[in-house]
């Protein structure tokens, strides 16, 4: 069995927000106000958003960088551009990289989400969510490939 890529990923979650109706690549301008970011998060029920400027990626929203604003803005967060919230430069990851390597950028840098940008073009972003439910479906796989197997053992 081959190694699964992150191209594999953005598959397998594309099909899933088919089936969820959950389409598309959340994003806003950087000189948007924080609480229109937090109203769409919210309304998309999605936990990142791209942060794009003249059709650039310029950096990355999520529920950390918003309660990390809380933390040092207070109750002014939401007034705040989302500028001053954002990660600039999140790591990225493109889309012939390895799942485990994928895995471990996230482990080692402490992150939930990594945009995918090939050949400097935004593929979508994956979050450690994705990678859970592919985990899943794996073992799940291997483990009915198991029972068949064992099934069959010769006598």
């Amino acid at each position: 069995m081959s190694q699964s890529t992150v191209a594999d990923l953005l598959k397998d979650k594309a099909q899933q927000a088919q089936s969820e109706l959950k389409r598309g690549l959340f994003s806003i301008a950087p000189d948007t106000a924080v609480a229109e970011a937090v109203s769409a998060m919210a309304r998309h029920e999605i936990s990142s958003m791209i942060v794009i400027d003249a059709g650039e990626m310029v950096g990355l929203i999520t529920l950390r960088e918003l309660l990390q604003g809380l933390n040092t803005q207070g109750g002014n967060l939401m007034q705040a551009k989302c500028r001053t919230v954002m990660k600039t430069n999140p790591p990225v990851a493109k889309s012939d990289d390895s799942v485990d390597h994928l895995r471990g950028l996230m482990t080692e840098l402490h992150i939930t989400h990594v945009p995918v940008v090939d050949h400097g073009v935004l593929a979508g972003i994956l979050s450690f969510h994705d990678i859970a439910r592919s985990a899943i479906k794996d073992v799940s796989f291997e483990n009915q490939l198991l029972k068949q197997y064992i099934k069959n053992w010769p006598e």
